[in-house]
């Protein structure tokens, strides 16, 4: 059959962003035949194997007990799993002095698709005809941002400053406040913290900055948080949640070792809760209850917090150094490379300033030495206006062993000297 599709049905099925590049890598890989390939490209963590154990004895624990059929065999509620909620509220209220309670928390089927019903209850088109805006304040951010809303025009993201160490060959994002617009026609606000794929953390002051101007609209701002403490605390800097009036607090377990059973955690407004609750609802009725039940016991045990500090940070963390060593080992001194500072999260971010070609041309040629990596273009969702520096940056993959950061980057830089000069 060939069925004629809608609008919606037109954009959402088609594949935008890194899902198109990631198609292009698995021919790649497919095709290979027996050559070799370091493959930088993958969002997916690795399986550590204490974080396994955690949840092989969690599911024993739900398996020996006498919820498992309530749990497996029962529809719940939209809300989700009571003993998840209040292990959150139990865990969030002591760690950081809130006041939480369960109407201040909604589990979902993983952050993205929270923010695919915020993107269609909060953005797009109201009744009276006008439009409404999610609003990316800095970008380059997550790629999935792009493909969320069902009104493309709504997404609106914002150029940052850059803060460059010319010496080190380091920079960072920073908010460009002079820039930012939120006003009466923003619908919410939306970014990471650490950032995928920047591995950047804006400073409290700046989400603090950023949520007083929305609240002067009333507008709310999603923070997420899937690389934030207090689980999987992916940050190698130091950064405390920010939570306020109109902050939205959305964290994921999938790189606390949890990506298959797709699960979600929102805190936030009891308003904005229950608006997205009955979303959700309408949707697909509520998330896995299996995870959610492993879940409550790894966070009401304390292990899930404590195993994100001692070991799935730590694990990263020294990634990220093997990684910069090697570039700075290998990159020439007299060419324009910057690295972004490694703050957080499972990636690094490389910046080939005047680079002489695009980024999906490097990316090409890198590919025939035998090391894959992603090109930056996908990551700057919602960014109307022309920016070269859209063009010239790269996502590695942490997730590599050792010896194939160190390798991957010294090939790196070799295709950089040879493009350079070609240039």
């Amino acid at each position: 059959m060939n069925p004629a599709l809608t609008q919606f049905g037109e954009q959402m099925s088609h594949l935008t962003g890194v899902r198109a590049i990631m198609k292009d890598i698995i021919e790649t890989l497919r095709l290979s035949g027996d050559r070799d390939f370091i493959n930088l490209s993958a969002g997916n963590p690795v399986i550590l194997p204490e974080v396994e154990q955690l949840w092989r004895d969690c599911t024993q624990e739900l398996l020996a007990s006498s919820e498992y059929g309530e749990v497996v065999c029962r529809y719940g509620s939209s809300t989700g799993y009571q003993p998840l909620i209040d292990a959150v509220v139990d865990d969030y209220n002591q760690r950081y002095g809130l006041n939480l309670s369960d109407c201040n928390i909604l589990i979902t089927p993983g952050s993205q698709s929270l923010y695919f019903l915020a993107a269609n209850a909060l953005a797009g088109y109201t009744t009276s005809g006008q439009l409404k805006r999610i609003v990316l304040p800095l970008s380059p951010d997550y790629t999935g941002y792009g493909g969320v809303t069902l009104i493309p025009e709504s997404l609106k993201a914002y150029q940052p400053k850059l803060d460059i160490d010319e010496a080190a060959h380091r920079f960072k994002y920073r908010p460009d406040f002079s820039q930012l617009n939120i006003d009466d026609t923003t619908g919410f606000v939306l970014f990471s913290r650490p950032c995928n794929p920047t591995g950047n953390v804006l400073t409290d002051d700046e989400v603090r900055k950023i949520a007083a101007l929305a609240d002067s609209h009333d507008v709310p701002v999603f923070v997420d948080s899937a690389y934030a403490p207090p689980f999987p605390s992916l940050n190698f800097t130091e950064m405390t949640p920010i939570f306020g009036r109109n902050i939205i607090h959305c964290t994921s377990l999938s790189k606390a070792g949890l990506p298959g059973e797709r699960l979600g955690i929102t805190l936030g407004d009891e308003c904005v809760i229950r608006t997205l609750e009955a979303f959700l609802t309408n949707m697909c009725l509520h998330s896995s209850r299996y995870g959610q039940a492993i879940a409550a016991r790894a966070i009401r045990s304390g292990r899930l917090a404590t195993l994100s500090e001692t070991v799935i940070r730590p694990y990263y963390q020294a990634k990220f150094n093997i990684l910069q060593t090697a570039l700075d080992a290998a990159m020439p001194k007299t060419l324009p490379w910057y690295l972004h500072n490694g703050e957080g999260a499972i990636f690094a971010w490389l910046w080939l300033n005047d680079l002489p070609m695009t980024d999906w041309e490097f990316y090409q040629e890198l590919k025939q030495t035998g090391v894959i990596v992603v090109p930056g273009e996908p990551f700057f969702p919602g960014l109307q206006e022309e920016w070269s520096h859209k063009h010239q940056c790269f996502r590695i993959s942490l997730t590599a062993s050792d010896a194939e950061l160190e390798t991957a980057m010294q090939r790196l830089a070799g295709v950089a000297e040879k493009v350079y000069a070609r240039g």
